[in-house]
């Protein structure tokens, strides 16, 4: 891949991560939280073991490798999926793809307890008041019934769903660096994670009427609008992206491929408001802009931007 190619390739990632929060919206119109979770992991896993075979790789059969499969699947999957799932039957798509940015924030806190070379410093603190007050305004939408598409309850629950799971990515991104950065590779990693999931969700789908929650939709009920926003979410958001994703990480680094970042949340409102007709005020806007502008400060260092990137290996990632 040239350096053309992987650009054209960050893109196209971005427009696909962004994209992730509308097929979401639309699937819970019919299926249930971890139905959603189990169609989309199940399709990923699939494809990412294939994948995996292909390249000679396989998934480990050690206490070690299993244990950090069944703590990433858990932590950086089943919850942080099912959550944001769980939190779009309440809040517009868009809202759902800002605040996922907080992701980046909550990592800079964690990683402060667990890495000496990740200690919060002034700039990194003023980023997270300034991203954290984002949130807050963002919050205070739900205050406002005219603002909010369901009851202003619901919504903020749906929204603190979408922060939960953003702390969730946290702490799973943090343990994927602390843990198995040595020991397996990020294809291994993807595709043991969502197998792991795809069982755990699809079990709690099934188990969920036994268990007082509602019954799986019938598929064959599905209509053509939820099928494909399902297949889609699955098949391309999620096996494809990774794909893409550590395409990218050799050719142009593991900073500037993160930088993917900040695209998603413009893609998630303007794909919200274009396919959803999901409304944007003011308030929505200046939240997305402080909390990106935050993960920003955080993170972006413009200095090392024009620098010719090192190549970087896969293991490198998290």
């Amino acid at each position: 891949m040239t350096k053309k190619q992987a650009w054209i390739g960050f893109w196209i990632l971005a427009l696909i991560w962004g994209s992730s929060f509308l097929f979401i919206r639309i699937s819970v119109e019919q299926l249930t939280t971890f139905q959603v979770v189990f169609l989309r992991t199940g399709i990923a896993a699939v494809g990412l073991n294939v994948v995996a075979y292909m390249r000679g790789k396989r998934l480990p059969t050690d206490w070690k490798g299993i244990r950090d499969l069944l703590v990433l699947g858990v932590v950086n999957t089943v919850f942080p999926f099912a959550l944001i799932t769980w939190g779009e039957q309440s809040i517009e798509s868009g809202l759902a793809a800002v605040l996922q940015g907080t992701a980046a924030l909550f990592t800079m806190v964690v990683a402060h307890f667990v890495f000496v070379d990740e200690r919060i410093t002034p700039r990194k603190l003023v980023g997270l008041a300034i991203g954290f007050a984002g949130v807050v305004i963002l919050a205070s939408r739900s205050t406002t019934s005219e603002s909010v598409p369901v009851d202003p309850t619901l919504h903020l629950l749906g929204q603190l769903a979408i922060v939960a799971a953003s702390f969730c990515y946290a702490v799973g991104g943090t343990y994927s660096r602390k843990a198995i950065q040595n020991r397996l590779e990020p294809i291994v990693a993807a595709a043991g994670a969502m197998t792991v999931t795809a069982i755990i969700s699809g079990v709690l789908a099934y188990a969920a009427p036994a268990l007082g929650g509602p019954a799986p939709f019938p598929l064959d009920q599905l209509t053509q609008r939820v099928l494909w926003a399902t297949l889609a979410l699955g098949f391309v958001n999620t096996f494809i992206a990774y794909i893409i994703f550590y395409g990218l990480i050799p050719v142009i680094g593991a900073a500037r491929t993160s930088m993917v970042t900040y695209v998603i949340p413009a893609v998630g409102l303007g794909l919200g408001a274009i396919f959803l007709s999901e409304p944007i005020d003011a308030s929505l806007i200046i939240g997305a802009v402080l909390i990106v502008g935050s993960v920003a400060i955080v993170n972006l260092k413009l200095g090392g931007l024009f620098k010719r990137p090192a190549p970087a290996s896969p293991q490198a990632v998290k």
